[in-house]
């Protein structure tokens, strides 16, 4: 199946939609390719988020852009906050007035925009994109761009799982809104969230930033997916005799539930939070509870055992890096938008956790589908010839071998998700854990080609791969500790490394300090 449009959108979580109710909005014709069930997939729709909505008040507005700054070493940038707020606060407003969204009511009776509960928001946002006129095309994974002589991108090329054949899209501008990667840690609603638009993007030479933000891990109780790591804030943790963990917590105590756990069970119990703050809590996050109430278990008074799930860029900062205020990449026609993008230009190198994810995505959404339509618009409507530009999994280098999916997962997993090595960072386990995820890129590039259905995991493993040594590298030329990006052979804080970190490359990884020479 062939199509064409002005723009693709790949993705289908908040800002998928809001870049491709913008584009439709703008007046370009618009494809939107999910990989799952657009409106239900992803980590949003199956959960209630925060949402960074501040009413323009200066000292509101101040007070909210100053919160975070130490907590993520000092790199956000002050404009793009104000930019992600006012565009948060129009946008938000939108979605209850033309959008009907039903915000609860305060006391007082004004209407409460601070959070968005998941499944009702991404339904009311399907809604929107089809009566947009945007054509949506369900199960259907993008697996490889296209580009155009001249380098720019030119659409995409993809399987749809539930028709079982290929399909291609060919586009003036393409937006890639795919999610962050949690490496199929099982973390509630983020196991289609596997990196796939970071590879898309960097097949055709886009950039990625803040890589080394990327060891985010949720709270979840143990045996169970749900990571609502904010409940945790009204938490006391303990040790299976019933002793207090000292500095356990849940902003700045995770590390020492990681080191706590490599050697014994860690317990807790939400007993900090008083009965309004437990019916607020029950309220907001009703899924939260399901586990513990099937159990019988009353997690205000009674201690369960807890672990900490990978969550990786879904979480954290780092993503494709973006060059202007229409969250353009380094490659013509490309935009990168929601947790996709980095996110550093916000929260600097700490988790933006959801509030400030969710306004990012809404933001650099509507800003990319705008941006990505007039660059539609300004390339007229001639034919452009195009080319596959997909790499590992789809187009080997060498002979065709039997390589293993499965076991290049396992592989990426087993140095990524130990809290010893992706966690509790040290240099000399970085090194050796990018020795193995090289020698597992040199197999998969060279012998690794998938067809039909079976494109789909092997071009998941290929992303989840490229995404730990992005990781890994940007990590390791950090010769510090901040934000997110801990070093016990460098606990202390740098004032010379003050900057961002740029990354990119596939078979050659590369990173370095953001402006400086290749």
């Amino acid at each position: 199946m062939t199509l064409t449009a002005d723009v693709l959108v790949v993705g289908g979580g908040p800002a998928a939609t809001w870049a491709a109710l913008k584009a439709a909005e703008s007046g370009a014709s618009v494809v939107l390719a999910d990989k799952g069930y657009c409106g239900t997939s992803g980590a949003t729709a199956s959960v209630g988020t925060g949402v960074w909505y501040v009413p323009p008040e200066p000292e509101a507005r101040e007070a909210a852009m100053a919160s975070r700054e130490a907590l993520g070493g000092y790199l956000a940038d002050r404009r793009w906050m104000a930019r992600v707020l006012d565009e948060t606060y129009d946008r938000v407003n939108e979605l209850a007035d033309a959008g009907r969204y039903p915000f609860p009511v305060g006391p007082d009776g004004t209407s409460l925009r601070n959070g968005l509960q998941g499944p009702e928001y991404m339904r009311r946002q399907r809604i929107r994109v089809k009566r947009a006129g945007v054509t949506i095309l369900d199960h259907s994974p993008v697996t490889e761009l296209l580009t155009a002589a001249d380098g720019a991108v030119a659409g995409a090329a993809g399987y749809q799982r539930q028709a079982d054949r290929a399909f291609e899209v060919r586009a003036g501008a393409v937006v890639v809104a795919t999610g962050g990667c949690a490496f199929l840690s099982k973390a509630f609603g983020c196991n289609v969230n596997t990196g796939d638009g970071a590879l898309l993007a960097a097949e055709i030479g886009a950039e990625l930033s803040g890589m080394e933000f990327s060891n985010a891990y949720g709270i979840a109780p143990e045996h169970t997916s749900v990571t609502k790591t904010a409940f945790y804030n009204y938490a006391t943790f303990y040790r299976a005799n019933g002793e207090v963990l000292e500095g356990a917590g849940s902003q700045r105590g995770r590390s020492v539930i990681a080191r706590t756990l490599l050697s014994e069970k860690v317990f807790c119990k939400l007993d900090l939070a008083d009965e309004a703050a437990q019916r607020a809590m029950r309220l907001a996050q009703p899924n939260f509870f399901l586990t513990f109430d099937r159990l019988g278990v009353n997690p205000f008074t009674d201690p369960f055992a807890v672990t900490l799930l990978a969550e990786g860029t879904v979480r954290g900062t780092g993503g494709i890096r973006i060059v202007d205020d229409g969250c353009a990449t380094t490659v013509p026609g490309l935009y990168a938008a929601g947790d996709a993008a980095t996110r550093e230009l916000i929260c600097g190198g700490f988790t933006g956790g959801g509030s400030h994810n969710a306004a990012w995505a809404i933001s650099s959404g509507s800003w990319a589908g705008r941006a990505a339509a007039g660059f539609a618009r300004s390339l007229g409507r001639g034919t452009r010839q195009v080319t596959a530009a997909g790499g590992a999994g789809l187009r080997p280098t060498g002979r065709s071998s039997d390589v293993d999916v499965v076991e290049i997962i396992r592989t990426v997993q087993a140095e990524v998700l130990p809290y010893d090595k992706n966690y509790l960072r040290h240099g000399d386990v970085l090194r050796a854990a990018l020795r193995e995820l090289d020698g597992a890129w040199s197999s998969v590039r060279t012998g690794l080609r998938a067809e039909g259905a079976a494109v789909l995991p092997a071009r998941q493993a290929a992303a989840m791969l490229a995404h730990a040594r992005w990781m890994y590298t940007s990590a390791l030329l950090r010769h510090e500790s901040r934000g997110m990006a801990r070093r016990l052979d460098h606990p202390d804080l740098d004032p010379a490394q003050h900057h961002r970190i740029t990354s990119g490359g596939l078979d050659e990884v590369w990173a370095r300090p953001e402006g400086a020479a290749a």
